[in-house]
């Protein structure tokens, strides 16, 4: 298992929370937040990221981190893509598309080496 004591000190997570936290901002705006659908399609694949780094962590099995590393990494992608969608609809401007695809961008590459560095056998 990776040298952490707790899900709370994995950089990934950390920045999947700080992304999370950003689309609640987001999708709370008045065009975004009457739009149900892609406002809850996108919390919940941001909280998504957070939920599956943490419970991978809890699993104690550098396998099944690995397993939910990669569920998280394609949540993010799926993030990513509602970003699209909000940004053609007019919900989020071009900078804030860009902030935000910017720290999923960080997230994943931090979650798929971490995922790589669980599976590398160690002895």
């Amino acid at each position: 298992m990776a040298a952490f004591k707790r899900f709370e000190d994995i950089k990934a997570w950390q920045k999947a929370r700080e992304a999370t936290r950003e689309i609640y901002k987001q999708t709370a705006k008045a065009s975004f937040a009457k739009d149900f659908g892609l406002r809850d399609q996108g919390q919940r694949a941001s909280v998504s990221v957070m939920a599956n780094i943490a419970e991978g962590f809890g699993r104690h099995s550098d396998k099944e981190f690995a397993n939910f590393l990669n569920v998280a990494h394609a949540s993010v992608s799926e993030s990513q893509s509602h970003l699209y969608v909000a940004l053609d609809l007019g919900y989020l401007s071009k900078d804030d598309f860009v902030r935000l695809y910017s720290i999923f961008d960080e997230v994943s590459r931090i979650t798929m080496a971490l995922a790589k560095h669980v599976r590398t056998p160690r002895g």
